[in-house]
């Protein structure tokens, strides 16, 4: 026994090896990659506060940016932790779809909208930020997408939260206006992560932080009301399986929060967090947590409480929310185009007056 066990270990320990040496395979088939640059070669407003090195150059082509995912720079964990946390989710799925009939059941809609724009969200932060240097445009048009992204997914979540963590009372005051408020906030919530970015290149950043903050921490507040009562009215002598699920999700979010709004180790160690250690890397890693913990917490709501919400929700209402999904991403989409009208303006106007 011991001797299959050192073999298992020993064939893993190989595999993490090779796995280590995918860079520098990658590095040497492709030699013409060119390096990481200095913020001062950069444009202002692709610089992150107290991160000096490790920029990609502007105006490459699209397979140096594509084949950057394996290149060390300032983007490369910010990448790598929503693209692993887009694939857990996928498997997630995968499982869940094994076991819950996402087609003909419509009490499980709500809960494929969360995994859905789980996966939207995640997978433009990694276009965003993997793609987002090419160039000032393309610089705007991803992260846009990045806000649409994140403006679907609070829809989601205030689906779920709605539809399967609600308790009678909460529903008797909220019933008719919270989904239709939530598709507002959401889009708001776009609106101002968007604006934010086109002012970023002549107001002072915390502006930028002000319009995507405000906007998606009323969201959120409107969003995770169900939860929030339904975990200050929790006991210890209650047997909810998915109430350690929910206070995970509300720390990880709580937690990812700060270090989106504050450059807490990097204003700390200017320089030093170049690769690894920015805040928003660990604002990734919290949010993927969060969103993982957030589905789990539904999918035990979805099995453990079909009594009340099957006898809450009306025939047909879970198909209203999901056209109100439909419905926040046709407006977030006519944001985005509306915005970029604004950017190739703002281009027009630079390069008229050079």
């Amino acid at each position: 026994m011991a001797t299959i066990m050192m073999e298992k270990i020993g064939r893993l320990f190989i595999s993490l090896q090779q796995i280590r040496e995918v860079p520098r395979i990658l590095t040497e088939a492709a030699p013409s990659m060119p390096g990481t640059v200095r913020d001062v070669e950069v444009p202002c407003y692709f610089r992150e506060r107290f991160v000096s090195t490790g920029y990609r150059p502007l105006n490459q082509n699209w397979r140096y940016y594509f084949l950057s995912l394996f290149q060390r720079h300032n983007e490369t964990i910010n990448v790598w932790s929503h693209l692993l946390a887009f694939l857990i989710v996928l498997m997630k799925l995968k499982q869940l779809s094994e076991t819950v009939d996402f087609v003909n059941d419509p009490h499980s809609w709500p809960l494929f909208v969360l995994i859905l724009s789980s996966l939207v969200y995640l997978a433009f932060s990694v276009l965003a930020h993997l793609l987002g240097g090419k160039s000032e445009l393309y610089h705007y048009v991803f992260f846009f997408l990045d806000y649409v992204g994140v403006a679907q997914y609070q829809y989601g979540s205030a689906i779920v939260h709605f539809y399967y963590a609600v308790d009678e009372s909460l529903h008797s005051y909220m019933k008719g206006i919270f989904m239709p408020l939530a598709t507002f906030l959401s889009c708001l919530s776009c609106l101002g992560c968007c604006y934010g970015k086109y002012c970023n290149h002549r107001l002072p950043s915390w502006v930028r932080k002000v319009c995507q903050v405000v906007p998606s921490a009323l969201a959120y507040i409107w969003d995770s009301s169900p939860v929030a009562k339904r975990l200050l009215s929790w006991s210890a002598d209650s047997s909810d399986p998915a109430i350690l699920y929910h206070f995970g999700q509300v720390a990880f979010f709580l937690s990812c929060s700060v270090f989106f709004t504050f450059p807490v180790l990097e204003s700390c160690l200017p320089g030093r967090c170049d690769f690894i250690g920015q805040s928003h890397q660990i604002f990734h890693v919290f949010l993927s947590c969060c969103t993982l913990c957030q589905i789990h917490a539904s999918y035990l709501d979805f099995i453990g409480r079909r009594e009340l919400y099957s006898g809450l929700h009306g025939s047909g209402e879970s198909a209203l929310f999901v056209g109100l999904y439909v419905l926040t991403l046709v407006v977030c989409a006519l944001i985005v185009a509306f915005m970029l009208t604004k950017v190739r303006q703002l281009f027009n106007y630079k390069n008229k007056s050079k």
